[in-house]
């Protein structure tokens, strides 16, 4: 894997499986980016106000409290230039259309791969 350097940049990890979370953060943190790490999407919300200066959310679908749907309406509310790139298990025709509606700008379909993970992420910073 090409390790990118995204030292300084603020990376939320919105995961309810703890496993999972771990994974990611795994990967990112080989590039020095600053993660910060949210189980459910109440809890998504909150950091997003307190950190204004997230560069990209990876937001799970399904999330305890409110689903990742929801979640990235409300965030999109009062962040509308942050990334929101969803995870998702499920890769339906009509599932795009749907995160494109809640505000995702992008999706990327479990299992997530590191290269392909890290490349996603890479596509929308500069």
């Amino acid at each position: 894997m090409n390790v990118k350097n995204f030292a300084g940049i603020k990376i939320l990890i919105v995961e309810d499986d703890l496993s999972s979370r771990l994974y990611l953060n795994k990967i990112i943190e080989k590039s020095g980016a600053i993660i910060l790490n949210a189980g459910d999407g109440l809890e998504a919300i909150e950091i997003s106000r307190q950190n204004p200066d997230i560069a990209v959310i990876l937001m799970d679908i399904q999330l305890p409290l409110m689903d990742g749907y929801t979640s990235a309406k409300k965030i999109r509310e009062f962040r509308d230039k942050v990334v929101i790139i969803a995870q998702t298990a499920y890769g339906l025709s009509g599932d795009m259309e749907n995160m494109l509606a809640s505000g995702f700008d992008d999706y990327l379909i479990k299992p997530i791969y590191s290269g392909q993970l890290i490349e996603k992420i890479s596509s929308f910073l500069p």
